[in-house]
């Protein structure tokens, strides 16, 4: 075996193990959204302001880079527990020169989030319960959601995009209103 096969080896293994133990500290696998319903978000992300985006689960960096290049006006946030993808973004983030973003390697369902415009996500059933508890509990400054796939269990979305795709994939969007220290949508 030469030197290069057992660097190959080592890392190979050890990224596998990373995702392994990533995805099984998270209960789910970094997952990238596909063409159609980036698109889709982007799209979405267009009707939600100029404030701050916030990208929970900003996995590999498939929809922060994009956004964070063609809104150099907005600042991008996003939150990845997974080693290898946070690496990885950081990395395009340096190379590309992306001032406007932002991205930390922490829980996002165990910081505050800032104000922001929007969020932007791409979870499953039981993250999108945990983000709605996050929200009615702590009252972030958020004035959107756009969920890709799953929606938040008892609140109503304003729009929904269903993509022409095998599936026929749902895009939900949802507006906030604070009133009465309880955040409700407005329908």
């Amino acid at each position: 075996m030469t030197l290069f096969d057992i660097v190959l080896f080592f890392t190979v293994v050890f990224i596998a193990v990373s995702l392994i133990y990533s995805t099984l500290q998270l209960g789910i696998s970094p997952m990238p959204s596909s063409s159609k319903a980036y698109n889709a978000m982007l799209k979405l992300v267009d009707e939600t302001g100029a404030g701050a985006i916030i990208d929970l689960g900003s996995g590999w960096g498939n929809f922060v880079i994009p956004m964070a290049k063609c809104k150099p006006q907005r600042q991008v946030i996003g939150y990845e527990m997974s080693l290898l993808p946070w690496l990885t973004s950081i990395i395009l983030k340096k190379l590309l020169g992306l001032k406007n973003l932002t991205l930390y390697r922490k829980n996002f369902y165990k910081v505050k989030l800032p104000p922001a415009s929007v969020i932007v996500c791409y979870l499953y059933p039981q993250a999108m319960n945990k983000i709605q508890e996050k929200l009615l509990i702590e009252q972030p400054e958020i004035e959107f959601i756009i969920s890709n796939n799953f929606a938040l269990p008892s609140w109503q979305p304003n729009k929904v995009i269903k993509l022409d795709d095998f599936y026929k994939s749902p895009i939900y969007l949802y507006k906030i209103v604070a009133t009465n220290q309880v955040n409700v949508l407005s329908t």
